[in-house]
């Protein structure tokens, strides 16, 4: 089914399991701020919503533990050093 999908399945390294807190993470935040109390009518809506999210995430939310910036501004930093 993947395969057909296009997709890849992704699995952590074996004895690893700290390798998935960081999308756990992820999908929370996602969740709590644009999924729960909303109903989606399409697969369409849902999967659009996914996305701008993403990119929302990426290049407009602040987050502390990356010394109040963006993750793509720390990653811009992080390559500019």
């Amino acid at each position: 089914m993947l395969t057909e999908a296009g997709m890849a399945q992704s699995m952590s390294r074996v004895a690893k399991c700290i390798d998935n807190g960081p999308m756990e993470g992820f999908w929370g935040i996602l969740k709590r701020e644009r999924y729960y109390g909303i109903r989606f009518t399409d697969r369409a809506s849902l999967v659009a919503m996914i996305e701008d999210f993403i990119q929302y995430y990426n290049t407009e939310r602040l987050q502390r533990n990356l010394g109040v910036l963006t993750p793509m501004e720390k990653h811009k930093m992080y390559f500019a050093a």
